[in-house]
């Protein structure tokens, strides 16, 4: 069974990397060299890395501080319907609205926008040997996932979220 599972999985993830590979053009793959000039980005949520592990459970700090990736269909959210806002599970900040959020098929939360310009940043990454773009809490760094372009209008985006990297607030107004 286990085997199935992990099958399954995998070929969810060769899916969605086979989906951003091909969205991915030539001139999109720029590489980029840090130079001594060159800071790491201060936020505002500074800890030590002993804080951060004391915070958070193995996987959230494998997820959120190592910029690891949960296993599909595996997280809370993945299936989450309520109506509310997720946020940073590293600093609670707001980070996107339920109503954007939709059924990807992934196994990770997808969502087609952020809640606002400023609470996602993002970055190149190019550990499958591929240029993606990681994306992060703007205010503690925290690893959320990646974005791609084959997501649904308006945008046309999907913000691939690791569920354990969320938390949830219910909205106060939602009716049951």
């Amino acid at each position: 069974m286990k085997n199935i599972i992990f099958v399954f999985a995998l070929m969810a993830i060769m899916s969605c990397q086979q989906k951003s590979n091909q969205l991915i053009s030539q001139s999109e793959k720029v590489e980029t060299v840090a130079t001594p000039e060159q800071k790491a980005p201060s936020y505002a949520v500074t800890k030590s890395e002993a804080e951060w592990k004391a915070e958070l459970t193995d996987l959230e700090y494998k997820v959120l501080r190592k910029a690891g990736t949960e296993r599909s269909f595996t997280g809370d959210l993945w299936d989450h319907k309520a109506d509310g806002i997720y946020t940073c599970r590293g600093c609670r900040l707001p980070l996107f609205d339920s109503k954007t959020k939709f059924k990807s098929g992934t196994g990770w939360p997808s969502y087609y926008q952020p809640l606002n310009d400023t609470c996602i940043a993002e970055d190149t990454d190019y550990h499958l040997g591929y240029a993606r773009t990681e994306v992060h809490c703007s205010r503690c760094g925290g690893h959320m996932g990646h974005v791609f372009k084959d997501g649904p209008q308006p945008t046309g985006l999907r913000y691939c979220i690791n569920s354990v990297s969320l938390d949830f607030v219910e909205r106060k107004d939602a009716k049951p």
